[in-house]
């Protein structure tokens, strides 16, 4: 089990970099996150909702992602409420204050239902379990789901990370395994020093003496990586790249409030022609080359945030302009001319608001979530069909107020109408052909020379990516106290 000293401490590339490891070495590892707290999804091909970052987890261990690896995943939706997912499906809402007292129990029954499953289909596997947030928050302990609890549960032998990158890594490291109970404490069985930059033989003391003033070896320092996988919270976001030195495009990408799935913009950020500049409600449009209005867990309430911030009048004068527009999702809901909430999904029964009235679009919340991989032909901005594939996740239905141009084939998956377009495919820009045709699009607006098309798939990428995070895994931690049975 890989444990943190607190969130964001990379925990889950960690558990990645692990399991890819151990795929190498010929076990089956089998990631599994009893729950975890994001709206950074995937669907998986049953139609169940889990985190991506279990998915990234599941491709690092050569198997297709499944449900059964984060049986409970919350989705914030603010005002201290989360929606429930079990299994992969919704099961209801909870209030922070009231979670444990009434969701402690289905949520742990989901828990071993998982593992069960997990077990069942690969019986030669090596769980690798991750665990949420610090495992040591003593007003949580007594009702802690997947830390502890779930360690001794399964005997599991922990990993304990600490992120140096943001100072007092002794003080992380030895005040987490201070408030462990006594009980616990053999379970750590070694400790991982994060995002390490800087002369190693300078530090080499400090992990000489962690290791003799705690029991627990320092198995390992993992130096800072430009790794260009998603962090798991949103807010980390607009810390976690730099500037390009040849970027030639840039493209604004609003962070709205209830964002999610910002994994959508992973392989923009890959392209290194391209640099996103993240935007919140209140900051200045400027004057990019495109913008990307992504996926919202609260479409109607980030629409007011836009139209109170002044952004939406900005993004309606860029488009105005000629500016290019992307949808996504929730950024699809946005464009259009009406949303309507008749049975209240997002808010009051009965509410409905003005979208931007970029594309004329109405666009419906109701009946259950389209969850549901889908392939697809691209007719725009391709000159000849091109095949898409990713999945949809989203509440309600959208219809063409006017005849409008279709995005695919497919009905209802996408429109466009001059340079604004807008889909309910998450995964769109993975499809390297059909994202090179859009960034050439831009590129020819600016007179610059055509990138070259791209035939594969991000997924392609990330495969490379997976291999560079294991190589340096590998090359930096001693796995023998975690893998040695004791």
């Amino acid at each position: 089990m890989v444990l943190g000293t607190s969130s964001g401490a990379g925990k889950s590339l960690m558990t990645a970099a692990l399991c890819r490891v151990l795929k190498r070495r010929g076990e089956q590892p089998l990631p599994f996150k009893g729950q975890n707290m994001s709206n950074n999804a995937w669907v998986d091909q049953s139609g169940g909702e889990m985190a991506y970052s279990q998915a990234l987890q599941a491709w690092a261990a050569g198997l297709e992602p499944s449900c059964a690896m984060n049986p409970v995943l919350l989705k914030p939706q603010g005002n201290s409420t989360s929606e429930v997912i079990h299994g992969g499906a919704s099961v209801g809402m909870a209030r922070a204050e009231t979670y444990y007292q009434e969701w402690f129990k289905p949520g742990w029954l989901a828990i071993r239902q998982g593992l069960e499953q997990l077990q069942q289909q690969h019986p030669q596997g090596r769980l690798v379990l991750e665990g949420a947030g610090s495992p040591v928050e003593v007003n949580l302990q007594h009702r802690d789901l997947t830390n502890l609890r779930l360690a001794q549960y399964l005997r599991a032998r922990c990993l304990l990370v600490a992120d140096i990158e943001r100072g007092g890594v002794f003080a992380q490291l030895v005040g987490t395994l201070q408030l462990l109970r006594p009980v616990e404490r053999p379970l750590m069985k070694g400790l991982l020093i994060n995002r390490f930059r800087g002369r190693q033989e300078l530090f080499d003391p400090g992990v000489s003496w962690l290791s003799t003033h705690t029991g627990v070896p320092v198995l390992g320092v993992m130096p800072w990586l430009d790794e260009l996988f998603p962090p798991e919270d949103s807010l980390d976001l607009l810390e976690r790249r730099g500037r390009k030195a040849n970027a030639e495009l840039e493209i604004a990408v609003v962070r709205l409030p209830s964002l999610s799935n910002f994994s959508d913009l992973d392989p923009l950020e890959a392209e290194p022609s391209v640099q996103l500049r993240w935007i919140q409600p209140g900051e200045a449009l400027g004057q990019p080359d495109a913008v990307v209005l992504p996926g919202s867990k609260q479409t109607l309430r980030d629409l007011k945030a836009l139209q109170a911030s002044g952004l939406a009048m900005e993004l309606q004068r860029f488009s105005a302009e000629g500016g290019a527009v992307l949808g996504i999702c929730g950024g699809l809901q946005m464009l259009g001319r009406d949303l309507l909430d008749p049975d209240g999904l997002e808010g009051a029964a009965g509410a409905s608001a003005a979208g931007l009235n970029l594309l004329p679009l109405q666009t419906r919340f109701g009946g259950s979530k389209a969850l549901r991989q889908r392939t697809a032909v691209a007719q725009w901005p391709t000159t000849e069909p091109c095949p898409i594939e990713g999945f949809e996740l989203h509440r309600g239905s959208t219809t063409a107020l006017e005849p409008l141009q279709a995005l695919c084939q497919e009905e209802g998956l996408g429109w466009v109408q001059g340079q604004v377009a807008g889909s309910y495919l998450h995964g769109l820009l993975e499809n390297g052909r059909w994202r090179r045709q859009w960034l050439n699009q831009l590129r020819r607006r600016k007179q610059l020379p055509e990138l070259a098309e791209d035939q594969g798939h991000h997924s392609l990428q990330r495969e490379e990516l997976l291999d560079r995070l294991a190589d340096a895994f590998e090359a930096n931690v001693d796995l023998t106290p975690l893998l040695t049975n004791p």
